[in-house]
C-alpha cells in the first residue's frame, strides 16, 4: 500500500491562500480520482473538493468560488489551491481516493493531513 502524502497548510491571515498537495507514485498516471476532506476541532469531518477520473471538480458551497482542485500529471499530485481563506477555513485537511483504475485503490490515506490555520 502506498500512502497519499499531505502538504503545504500553515497559518495565514484572513484573506490569505495556500496551495495544499497530495501526492504519491503514479497517483495521477492512474487515473485516480481524489477527494480532499477537512476537520476542525470537535467537530465533524467535512467534505470540502473532489476530481474524477475525468477531471471533473465539484466544490462544496462554502469553498465554492476560492477554492480550486487540480491536477499536475508530472507531479503525480493532486492541488488544492484555496484562496480569500477565512478563519472557519481552519482545520486539518486530508486527501483519499474517491475512484479510477484499480490500482488506486492500493493508495491510503497517510493519517497525518496538513494543518491549516487562518486567523481573523
Amino acid at each position: 500500500l502506498e500512502p497519499l502524502v499531505e502538504s503545504g497548510g500553515g497559518s495565514v491571515q484572513a484573506g490569505g491562500s495556500l496551495r495544499l498537495s497530495c501526492t504519491a507514485p503514479g497517483l495521477i498516471a492512474n487515473r485516480c480520482g481524489v477527494t480532499w476532506f477537512r476537520q476542525a476541532a470537535g467537530k465533524q469531518r467535512e467534505w470540502v473538493s473532489a476530481i474524477d477520473t475525468s477531471y471533473t471538480t465539484t466544490y462544496a458551497d462554502s469553498v465554492k468560488g476560492r477554492f480550486t482542485i487540480s491536477k499536475d500529471k508530472a507531479q503525480d499530485t493532486v492541488y488544492l489551491q484555496m484562496n480569500s481563506l477565512k478563519p472557519e477555513d481552519t482545520a486539518m485537511y486530508s486527501c483519499e481516493i474517491n475512484g479510477g483504475q484499480l490500482q488506486c485503490y492500493g493508495y491510503v490515506n497517510s493519517g497525518q493531513g496538513t494543518q491549516v490555520t487562518v486567523a481573523s
